[in-house]
């Protein structure tokens, strides 16, 4: 009967007209957003102040802020608006990084770590003002988000993290295990850490919208024209898809873990890690109440980790680590229904809506990267698993550099050369094959306990 159901979503799904016309690539983000602004290919030549490579968080913000600011800027995107992560990811607006807070100097010394601390602390504020500015319809909540503790292991990790943040002033608090429960209505936690600064949107919706913002600040975005070549045109540049090019000053290159030629250097830097998403039906109103009721999203400390959150229609999405493919599908499929009757039993047998994945674009040291790929070229990579505020924050970033009011010597980075990721394509089997493996493991566990071993 579930099968029966589950391959009745997949069909409606697969009719629908989808960013990639698959029914995984983007899942409930596509199925609820509101449509993208109309756009088209590049044809012919197009003259621009700054060419922006990649119409995902990084980039539409950079031609937003462009644009405010009075420059010609023209977006070109080689599939649709948000078709990297932007429009695959969990939709939590975190602050900072994967690391801990003091690991940031530590590892890019005082000044610029403590900048870029700074600029990302207050990134998630930056994303709601945007939201607020442009009307963006991307349900967005900012009641903040709960970095929940697995065992003593791990509320000793959040108790250390909670530390650094409140050390420089941040709005985050630890929770004990009983306050844990009320907000996330499971009692499998021994305490999580709140961070106030945080909350969550529906990420396509808020990358579509941001689209719709630059557009009409008087940016160009050509969709489905992906890049083929630059070359050096005088002073500037001259960028080349298969049905025009731009004559720019300036190049941005916002592709990050989708990067294309002609800067393979930008992927080898990057190793590729999977997540994927699946959401249930809507929930009705006495379990909404019951799970997540303030609205946080969620993340634990498991070093293959679970995410859940609800959308604005009551339903419970829940992710970890993996692909929906080949052999991944059914045991990814199968460790979320564990997951939830172990997290929120009261949930029953709700069916399953939606299902999704994509690819996070992991650094060797899970911190960012600055680039000058040449003269007047420039680009951010390597979020690792933190695009939506910092991909927002380093957009406008960069608009400020290009514009003048930001110098080189006050970024939150320093300029480095790409770095192929060592042992790249055997760590990118390890995280698809690993994640499998951990959640094959889990369901032994489980079936030992059920037979009393």
């Amino acid at each position: 009967m579930r099968d029966r159901a589950w391959s009745r979503v997949l069909l409606a799904q697969t009719i629908r007209h989808l960013v990639n016309h698959d029914p995984r690539s983007h899942g409930l983000w596509e199925l609820t957003a509101p449509a993208a602004p109309a756009t088209r290919a590049l044809a012919g030549r197009v003259a621009a102040d700054v060419a922006v490579i990649g119409a995902g968080y990084t980039g539409l913000s950079a031609a937003l802020h462009l644009a405010q600011g009075g420059a010609r800027v023209a977006v070109l995107e080689g599939e649709a608006i948000g078709f990297g992560g932007s429009g695959r990811n969990v939709g939590l607006v975190n602050a900072g990084l994967w690391v801990r807070p003091e690991a940031v100097p530590a590892a890019l010394g005082p000044e610029r770590g403590e900048r870029l601390l700074a600029l990302l602390g207050a990134a998630p504020r930056l994303v709601f003002d945007l939201v607020a500015a442009h009307g963006i319809a991307c349900e967005a909540e900012t009641r903040g988000t709960l970095h929940c503790a697995v065992g003593a292991g791990g509320l000793a990790e959040l108790r250390e993290r909670a530390r650094q943040w409140q050390d420089r002033g941040a709005p985050v608090r630890l929770l004990d295990a009983a306050e844990t429960a009320r907000l996330v209505g499971s009692q499998a936690y021994a305490g999580a850490l709140l961070d106030a600064r945080a909350g969550t949107i529906q990420p396509l919706a808020y990358a579509r919208g941001l689209a719709a913002a630059a557009l009409a600040a008087g940016a160009q975005i050509f969709t489905g024209s992906p890049v083929t070549g630059t070359e050096r045109d005088g002073a500037g540049w001259r960028v080349a898809t298969p049905g025009g090019t731009v004559e720019a000053a300036w190049i941005v290159v916002a592709t990050n873990a989708y990067t294309r030629a002609p800067w393979p250097e930008v992927r080898a830097e990057i190793a590729h890690l999977p997540y994927f998403n699946i959401a249930t039906a809507p929930l009705g109103d006495n379990l909404r109440r019951s799970i997540l009721p303030e609205g946080q999203g969620a993340w634990d400390t498991r070093p293959v980790l679970t995410s859940f959150r609800l959308d604005g229609a009551g339903r419970l999405v829940v992710g970890s680590v993996g692909a929906l493919r080949g052999t991944g599908g059914p045991v990814h499929r199968a460790w979320a229904r564990r997951t939830l009757r172990t997290l929120f039993p009261q949930v029953g047998e709700v069916p399953f809506e939606a299902e999704w994945y994509g690819q996070i674009g992991m650094t060797a040291d899970a911190l960012p990267r600055f680039h000058r790929l040449a003269p007047n070229v420039v680009g951010f990579s390597g979020y690792n698993g933190r695009g939506i505020a910092p991909g927002t924050a380093f957009g406008r970033v960069l608009a400020e550099l290009i514009a003048g009011t930001l110098a080189e010597d006050d970024l939150p980075l320093p300029v480095t050369a790409p770095v192929p990721h060592p042992f790249r394509a055997v760590k990118e089997l390890v995280y698809e094959m690993g994640a499998q493996a951990a959640h094959l493991a889990g369901a032994r566990r489980q079936g030992d306990v059920r037979r009393g071993r």
